[in-house]
């Protein structure tokens, strides 16, 4: 399976996990997000960032996950109606946590916030699995021109 991150430069040269909090980890958890399709990381990192720094400073990662290991699943259905909540990860995070406290596996399939009918991915970065996830190619992000331009018409 192959996954896709867009992320800074200076960051896109190797699975780097910070341990800052996110919707599906609580902080000092080291995880990597990850999306099912260049368009939805792209989307993902946009919304994120509300349109700052489009330029081309960010590159796509393209991961690329073993089809035998093993993956924790949750789906929107078993969230609460609040889980989209961009200024309350309540819901979620204990859920995140919970996985990768317990260590089971080294991929959490999630819905994603920005479009339940898609999924993103965390990684675990200390789960012992995590070494047989690889980065194979980092490539240019070339968005077209107009994506920026109508982010620049409506203010944050």
């Amino acid at each position: 399976m192959l996954l896709f991150r867009i992320t800074h430069k200076k960051f896109s040269q190797e699975l780097y996990a910070s341990g800052i909090k996110g919707r599906w980890n609580g902080p000092g958890r080291k995880v990597i997000y990850c999306a099912e399709s260049i368009s939805l990381a792209f989307l993902e990192n946009m919304i994120r960032r509300q349109g700052v720094g489009f330029n081309d400073d960010f590159k796509i990662m393209i991961i690329e996950v073993p089809d035998d290991l093993e993956i924790t699943v949750i789906n929107p259905d078993d969230l609460p109606a609040q889980w989209r909540d961009f200024k309350d990860y309540s819901h979620c995070q204990p859920l995140g946590n919970k996985w990768y406290d317990e260590g089971e596996t080294a991929i959490l399939k999630v819905p994603s916030a920005v479009l339940p009918e898609s999924s993103n991915y965390v990684l675990h970065s200390l789960h012992p699995d995590f070494r047989r996830i690889r980065l194979i190619e980092t490539t240019d992000l070339v968005p077209d021109e107009r994506i920026e331009d109508i982010l620049k018409k409506y203010p944050h």
